[in-house]
């Protein structure tokens, strides 16, 4: 993966870091993307990384992104990692439109327009590949999770076509599916306090995830790894 140029989204989460890391480890070339400036700087100033500050659920910010990238990199990148999510829990009846709109807008429409933007590129080089990480909730139904399941069955469904449609042009795809990841992104929600949501004990690490689009990332140009399904194994020990 050495001198390889990625761009990686939500580089300031807990996943999003730990991918961050691994892959400046491996030599990779970095555009990390986030919303939270001083974070973003701190990592790409420690990993040597490009940056790129924004919201991805904004409509503008999105429509610049293929000027902006071009600004880094003009035959743009060799790997798009879609790790940015955002996440809501809440019942049917209590979720509103405005949260239902955002967690689309960045789990699902930005992953579309950042492919859109970094396809050609890609296409005409005849080499790339592009990591979109899911979830468990994107395959199977929790209550709570209207929003949020909506958005990640929508991007696994958009992940599929997408492997269909780029086969046999020498671009890989890869669907990275973790279970619950311990971040701070549950913090407001208390999960070791509620008997509905897996504790954190029960979830699994960043690095496990960071470890499995490295994985996917790092097998030679003639493999595909096309879907890598994580859960916890609380219960589990290294060997």
């Amino acid at each position: 993966m050495s001198r390889l140029k990625v761009v990686l989204t939500g580089a300031t989460g807990g996943v999003g870091r730990a991918v961050a890391e691994r892959l400046a480890q491996a030599g990779a070339e970095m555009l990390v993307i986030g919303r939270r400036s001083e974070p973003l700087k701190e990592l790409a100033s420690r990993l040597g990384a490009r940056t790129l500050v924004g919201d991805l659920g904004d409509r503008q910010f999105i429509d610049l992104f293929p000027e902006r990238l071009s600004e880094s990199w003009d035959a743009g990148p060799d790997i798009l990692v879609n790790n940015a999510g955002l996440f809501e829990l809440a019942p049917f009846g209590d979720t509103g439109s405005e949260t239902f709109e955002r967690l689309l807008a960045v789990n699902l429409r930005a992953p579309f327009e950042l492919i859109r933007a970094c396809l050609p590129g890609m296409l005409a080089r005849g080499s790339g590949h592009i990591v979109n990480v899911g979830s468990v909730a994107g395959r199977k139904a929790f209550p709570g999770n209207a929003a949020y399941s909506a958005s990640k069955f929508g991007l696994r469904g958009l992940h599929e076509v997408l492997v269909e449609e780029l086969r046999g042009t020498g671009l890989r795809t890869t669907w990275i599916e973790p279970s619950a990841v311990d971040t701070p992104m549950w913090d407001r929600f208390d999960p070791d306090g509620r008997a509905d949501l897996p504790s954190r004990a029960e979830m699994l690490e960043p690095g496990a995830v960071a470890e499995a689009v490295f994985f996917a990332l790092a097998q030679p140009e003639d493999v595909a790894v096309e879907e890598i399904v994580i859960r916890a194994n609380p219960a589990g020990r290294r060997i």
